[in-house]
């Protein structure tokens, strides 16, 4: 298995891990040239670059707001915004 993030690759598997893993129909961070994002004008926090793309996720309760993503369009990195 390999880490998207940090590009860590774990070679040996655990007793515990589940060998049947399937693919998930939803990946937002795979880029996949059907799939656009929409794009804000905002500052990345690393490289100073002014363009982002943008989702929103539902990562805490239902009574939470949403959790906000952005992926700089020249470095990758990504941050949220917890409205």
């Amino acid at each position: 298995m390999k880490c998207i993030k940090c590009g860590h690759i774990e070679t040996k598997l655990r007793a515990t891990q589940n060998t049947n893993i399937q693919k998930s129909d939803f990946n937002i961070l795979e880029n996949d040239e059907n799939i656009s994002l929409p794009t804000i004008d905002i500052k990345c926090e690393k490289c100073d670059n002014v363009k982002a793309v943008w989702w929103m996720l539902q990562t805490r309760s239902a009574d939470e707001p949403t959790t906000q993503f952005y992926r700089c369009t020249k470095c990758n990195y990504t941050w949220r915004n917890y409205a």
